[in-house]
């Protein structure tokens, strides 16, 4: 120790040089301090979006307009982001879990992401009426003439007609019920190995509301409690429309 050293000591004076010294260790801290904490909100955020992929558990509502009408339905029931919004749209999609049919949450995570090959989704187009009939309006004009009779005898009372190979339905059958006075239950299925690789092979589309249609897919193990199924969904569809323009 020199004799500078020792008299700055004796004095009380801090060494200019140690002062920087503790100043940059200061500073070389704090910035670190705040790299650690940037690094972790970022981790936290990117986390939770690829947690989500794509879904949303906002249960807030959203007005979309189609055609003559306002559709109140909440984010977490909406398909796409683009389409969480409020205004005008030409089609809304939606997914809804069997047979809650509430919207994407935490606690459904594994339903929505398939895990176990989970099965219990349905998922809802709504879009203004492109076709004079629904799928039960054209069963005696269209489909009869294309399905092979007599049909097989399905689950829940349904019958199952193949398709003729010149109908154009490659892969698909018809499941129709008789409903009395009514129009039948129409339903079309996929079958095979695209049956295997989709969540939800069967399709129906019903007319709805003023002008609308309402196109519904869901899984082929539905179709054994078709009525349940069938008056669900549209009760829940009603229970959208808040009014007609």
């Amino acid at each position: 120790m020199n004799a500078a050293t020792v008299d700055a000591a004796a004095e009380g004076i801090e060494d200019p040089i140690s002062s920087r010294l503790m100043t940059r260790i200061f500073f070389g801290f704090a910035v670190l301090a705040m790299l650690s904490l940037a690094l972790s909100l970022v981790g936290k955020w990117f986390g939770s979006s690829i947690a989500l992929a794509g879904y949303t558990d906002d249960p807030s509502s959203r007005q979309v307009v189609i055609g003559n009408h306002v559709i109140v339905a909440p984010a977490n029931t909406i398909r796409f982001e683009r389409a969480r919004r409020d205004g005008i749209a030409s089609r809304l999609d939606l997914y809804l879990r069997w047979p809650q049919l509430d919207g994407y949450a935490k606690q459904a995570r594994d339903d929505f992401n398939n895990v176990g090959n989970r099965r219990n989704i349905l998922f809802l187009g709504l879009e203004e009426r492109m076709m004079s009939r629904d799928m039960s309006g054209r069963f005696a004009p269209i489909y009869r003439s294309l399905i092979v009779a007599p049909g097989r005898k399905g689950p829940g009372g349904l019958t199952i007609y193949e398709f003729s190979k010149k109908s154009g339905y490659l892969n698909e059958v018809l499941a129709v019920a008789s409903r009395g006075a009514n129009e039948p239950f129409v339903a079309r299925c996929l079958t095979g190995p695209s049956a295997e690789d989709s969540l939800a092979p069967c399709e129906r589309d019903v007319d709805f509301g003023d002008n609308l249609s309402l196109t519904y897919r869901f899984p082929a193990e539905l179709l054994a409690d078709w009525k349940t199924l069938d008056a669900a969904v549209m009760a829940r569809a009603r229970g959208m429309l808040k009014a007609s323009r």
